[in-house]
């Protein structure tokens, strides 16, 4: 039975573009008119991420403000104390007078330590709660990363670098949690500063605050310049560290084949050239964001020129107190301080964009369409029905022309034929990992494409000749056909797969922990727990792509044996390049650049003496010929 089932989620479209490096196709795959992003639209958009924590930030907001007007009025405080000591001195130089108030002194002095000790809580407190907002920004996107990946078509993993996908979930994402934590509320208390320190400064003196402030207009904008350049480089330089990851993984995982073709020259060589153009656009990125700090170094050393000379000839007419010059003196360094954090505050904020950028990108890439799709309920009998369907990786490129093919439930269907001619990419648009051309694929009467996934699948079981075992325990990797099952049945599966003789030969029996890409164990021995994984997961209908591939010839009979106990009363389907494993099939397809040839079973297949018995014989003679 159906029950219409709703989805909510939507997805943006893009289109993927491809890049290309030394002359030969890259991975990963862009979008033809990728929509150029703003930097306030990136930082917008990421702000949005916080709008779970609005009362946090909104409690940062008022201890920054806070921290940053005690801060700011300790300078002219801390001038008064100026003014009452030199006043003291030159009364008592004079006219022998008191000299200096001590208790004036004393009490002026207690109210700064007050305020800068109210400064440095406050100053604290919102560090502390910030530290959780980047934090908690950080795991929604990596989590929202994580489910997308979920969501997207297998094309998209044909298409893309897989190491450049990780460095989108760790280095990007990491990059965001630094800068977010160090910079947004920096940025905040610097703009504050900035302000509160200029009205101050203008309280003091408005000649003096006109005269540092002159060649402020000009600073910045050669900085606005310098920014806008900068960011370019930023970006390419996220962009070619996603890239030499990619890399990296890439060679990692096949160092076998490097060393076994010498190919490590050719691999160093590459390397080289992913890692000259992310040391070209490293360079140019910081060298660029590294000469704002001078420039702002050079005005505020131009201004302390400015004012003393302009403070010293005010104060000897007696127009500003030595007190107001020395406050006014440090309000200048404080005016000129937070722009240089702010300068080196968007050379952070730059890498957060850029990073942001990427991670909104990989976001914002097309979905699996899952709205509006009916689960699939009720006992499925396996009845596959293939309706004229046409398919190709590329639109160039089409492999499956116009496929039609009509399976009874529980039938044993083997397809066969030479290397490229669509026998893996059958069962693939039957587990509906890329959509078709045109044409539809229908189960029990229902065309697969409106039902949901996750209920649709539940119903098959794949044992791949590319072997995939994860980093845990035996037990784990078997439970992971069906995660709800006891250890018995894990046990059952294992002798039945004929696996379980060698697991418990290891020290911790089920418990033995497989390593990184399972390399404490054989080939073989993985395609053993592959197909024990299978068992225990109880398929309708099973798909064997070469599952006995990597398993020695005594072995592979005795898997046939399981299999054939198996997949009775079950639709199941067999790639085979061993035609003598398949001479039990109830159908046997015979496919050629993409069409079925010939059909039949194994002796009627022989009998027409075709295609299917031309390839049985040269593998005979193949055979004899070995013997």
């Amino acid at each position: 039975m159906l029950s219409r089932k709703t989805d909510n989620r939507s997805s943006k479209a893009n289109k993927n573009r491809h890049t290309k490096h030394n002359n030969r196709p890259d991975k990963r795959s862009k979008m033809d008119k990728k929509k150029e992003v703003s930097f306030t639209e990136t930082m917008k958009r990421l702000l949005d991420y916080a709008s779970g924590d609005k009362l946090n930030v909104l409690i940062v907001l008022i201890f920054s403000i806070t921290s940053t007007i005690f801060a700011i009025i300790g300078p002219k405080i801390m001038g008064n104390a100026t003014t009452e000591i030199f006043n003291g001195l030159i009364s008592k130089i004079r006219d022998g007078g008191q000299g200096i108030d001590f208790s004036k002194l004393l009490k002026i002095i207690f109210i700064l330590t007050i305020l800068y000790i109210i400064s440095t809580v406050f100053s604290y407190a919102q560090s502390y709660i910030m530290s959780g907002v980047a934090q908690r920004i950080s795991y929604r996107l990596r989590q929202e990363i994580s489910q997308k990946i979920n969501r997207l078509p297998m094309e998209y993993f044909d298409k893309n670098s897989k190491g450049d996908i990780i460095s989108r979930v760790t280095n990007d994402v990491d990059t965001l949690s630094q800068t977010m934590n160090q910079s947004l509320m920096q940025v905040v208390t610097s703009v504050i500063t900035v302000v509160g320190v200029f009205i101050m400064m203008l309280y003091i003196n408005f000649m003096m605050t006109i005269a540092a402030l002159i060649v402020m207009p000009l600073t910045m904008l050669v900085l606005s310049i310098i920014i806008k350049k900068s960011q370019v480089f930023f970006k390419q330089q996220q962009k070619y560290l996603g890239d030499i990851n990619g890399k990296i993984e890439e060679t990692f995982s096949g160092q076998n084949i490097v060393r076994g073709y010498n190919g490590e020259r050719f691999e160093i060589n590459e390397f080289d050239a992913i890692n000259r153009k992310l040391y070209d656009t490293g360079w140019k990125s910081q060298f660029l964001s590294s000469i704002m700090m001078p420039i702002m170094n050079f005005v505020g050393n131009l201004g302390y020129v400015i004012v003393s000379i302009l403070g010293g000839y005010m104060a000897i007419n007696g127009r500003i107190s030595v007190g107001d010059i020395q406050a006014f003196i440090q309000y200048m360094w404080m005016f000129t301080q937070p722009l240089n954090q702010l300068a080196q505050i968007m050379n952070l904020l730059q890498s957060t964009a850029a990073a942001a950028d990427r991670i909104f990108e990989f976001l914002d890439e097309e979905e699996i369409d899952l709205s509006d799709k009916l689960p699939l309920e009720g006992p499925v009998q396996g009845n596959i029905n293939f309706d004229h369907v046409r398919f190709g990786y590329n639109n160039d490129n089409i492999i499956i022309k116009d496929f039609s093919l009509d399976i009874k439930a529980g039938q044993k269907v083997a397809i066969v034929g030479p290397t490229g001619a669509g026998k893996t990419t059958i069962v693939k648009l039957l587990m509906r990992f890329y959509k078709l051309n045109s044409g539809k694929i229908s189960i029990d009467g229902i065309d697969i494409e409106s039902l949901d996934l996750e209920s649709y699948r539940k119903n098959f079981a794949m044992v791949l000749q590319d072997t995939w075992l994860f980093s845990g325990t035996i037990m784990e990797n078997l439970k992971y056909g069906r995660l709800d099952a006891t250890d018995e049945e894990v046990y059952k599966a294992a002798k039945a797969a004929h696996v379980d003789r060698f697991i418990m030969t290891q020290k911790q029996g089920y418990d033995t922990i497989l390593t990184e890409d399972s390399k404490n164990i054989s080939q073989g021995q993985k395609q053993l727990l592959t197909i024990a994984r299978a068992i225990l997961s109880d398929p309708k209908i099973l798909i064997l792509d070469e599952a006995t591939s990597s398993v020695d010839t005594r072995t592979e009979v005795l898997i046939q044996q399981a299999m054939d106990n198996l997949i009775k009363d079950r639709t199941s389907f067999i790639i085979a390049h061993r035609l003598s494993t398949i001479r039990n099939a109830d159908l046997i397809l015979v496919l050629n650049e993409g069409d079925i040839v010939e059909q039949g079973s194994h002796d009627e297949l022989l009998a027409m003496n075709g295609f299917y018995s031309n390839l049985y014989r040269s593998q005979y003679e193949e055979l004899e010929g070995a013997n």
